[in-house]
């Protein structure tokens, strides 16, 4: 089955376009989570990696059945190094056994031997014969970026058709001005690179009408958004911008049918942090941190819903 098909399915089966990101901020961690860790461990690097895996696996547990996919983004694991590394593959595996789907938000992009070699790390091949070993962080989708053009994007199209990739194409930061914008022959870099993007995908469309090659489009640019759809009518958006970065519901749905099929909408620190904020800081505290995400996941889904029942 095509990716846009099992993503299709399930965002219809939880009634939400939402996908939370996991984004361990380790600044953010609920600090007596991190004390005990620390304390039973007596090792920074060891107890910080026991805390971001408690406080995700407690967060996994309140809202898998509700949401159909996550985003694990690597730095946030990379940056403990190869123990980091094993928390992160035990996290994409539970997230998988609680049936969500899983975007690796790796933003890979290289030559074509060596994107070859990223998506072996994703993504397992449709004759099982070919693969010498199983992917250590099998994933359901990667971000990739597009800049060494289509060398970087096939290998990981070649796997399997039960995955997908999500080009990056018009981001969420300000910053993303520098080169998305240039012009080129009176289009702009962003506009080429959906073109390639709808190029890519048409042998990709799944029968629920979608491609399983995606891009990634900010929630902080919805009128471009809007622009991008109409280059890219059969591509999900991965839509990332939405809550603490600023984007709001309306922005990020700017872009998807009413129904909320054509992309997913993320949120990472507004639900994963949410302890932090009010009302959830004054209802759940601290040690109520899991509680607080699915409270806030709940107020997302609404708020999204009832922006989908405004277009």
């Amino acid at each position: 089955m095509e990716f846009s098909d099992r993503l299709h399915r399930l965002v219809s089966q939880r009634g939400t376009p939402l996908c939370v990101g996991f984004d361990p901020h380790i600044n953010l961690l609920p600090p007596a989570l991190v004390r005990r860790h620390l304390d039973k461990t007596g090792h920074p690097l060891h107890g910080h990696i026991a805390a971001v895996t408690e406080f995700l696996i407690r967060i996994l547990d309140r809202i898998a059945g509700r949401i159909p996919i996550v985003k694990p983004q690597w730095a946030f694991f990379e940056q403990f190094g190869p123990e980091g590394m094993v928390a992160l593959q035990s996290i994409c595996s539970e997230a998988r056994d609680r049936g969500l789907l899983v975007i690796a938000d790796a933003k890979r992009g290289d030559i074509g031997s060596t994107a070859a070699a990223y998506a072996n790390a994703f993504f397992a091949s449709a004759d099982p014969a070919e693969d010498a070993y199983s992917p250590p962080f099998l994933a359901d989708a990667v971000t990739v970026n597009p800049y060494l053009g289509w060398d970087a994007v096939s290998p990981f199209l070649a796997k399997n058709i039960q995955h997908g990739v999500f080009v990056l194409v018009r981001t969420s930061n300000p910053s993303g001005d520098d080169f998305q914008n240039l012009s080129v022959d009176g289009d702009r870099v962003q506009d080429r690179v959906a073109d390639a993007v709808r190029e890519w995908g048409a042998g990709r469309i799944g029968e629920c009408g979608w491609s399983s090659v995606g891009a990634v489009v900010g929630a902080t640019y919805p009128e471009e958004a809007e622009r991008l759809r109409d280059r890219m009518p059969l591509t999900p958006f991965l839509i990332p911008g939405f809550g603490a970065q600023g984007g709001s519901a309306d922005s990020a749905v700017k872009a998807l049918n009413r129904d909320g099929s054509g992309g997913n909408v993320n949120s990472s620190r507004d639900i994963l942090f949410a302890y932090r904020k009010a009302p959830y800081t004054r209802q759940f505290g601290e040690d109520g941190f899991d509680r607080a995400a699915e409270a806030a996941c709940l107020d997302a889904i609404h708020r999204l819903g009832e922006a989908l029942h405004r277009k």
